[in-house]
């Protein structure tokens, strides 16, 4: 149904998802946005069908836009970047976005301040103590212990070590 009416509307290259919209593997997607040329329009039938959600919809409009290509949902007329009035309906939800995200951090920063101030601990607790480093950093540094055993005893990645003697 979707391609009988693009194909009515005088769409001359449909790109069409094999998955669902709502997953962000969308290859087809992908293609078409590289595939953007100056003044091409990128016409849907819904924007559901483009997009899952308001931020994933200001995503591939900017994509669009950094293109220099247009937009237009038959289903949504309001929805057309080719025009004016489209741009700016758009540039207003990409605003009321903005606005979301902005109060979305400052709930979460106020949270994160409370739960310091009640003792919570953020991160991931360390994996290797200070008294149980200082011994292992000695051993290592004076040749007495490979990083590579003293981690398979510390049971931790190499990697760790070699950050442990970086910061020492």
């Amino acid at each position: 149904m979707q391609r009988s009416i693009l194909t009515a509307a005088g769409c001359t290259r449909i790109f069409e998802e094999k998955i669902s919209g709502a997953s962000r593997a969308r290859p087809e997607l992908e293609r078409m946005l590289d595939h953007l040329r100056p003044e091409d329009v990128v016409v849907v039938g819904r924007l559901d069908r483009l997009a899952r959600s308001t931020r994933d919809l200001l995503d591939i409009a900017d994509r669009l836009q950094r293109a220099s290509a247009g937009l237009r949902s038959l289903a949504e007329p309001w929805a057309d970047t080719t025009s004016p009035a489209g741009r700016m309906i758009l540039t207003v939800f990409a605003g009321i976005a903005e606005f979301e995200r902005s109060l979305i951090l400052e709930r979460t920063s106020s949270g994160r301040r409370a739960a310091r101030d009640r003792g919570v601990q953020f991160g991931r607790p360390k994996a290797i103590g200070d008294a149980q480093w200082a011994h292992f950093e000695q051993q290592i540094r004076s040749g007495a212990m490979s990083a590579k055993d003293a981690a398979a005893l510390l049971g931790v990645n190499r990697a760790t070590v070699y950050r442990r003697l970086g910061a020492g």
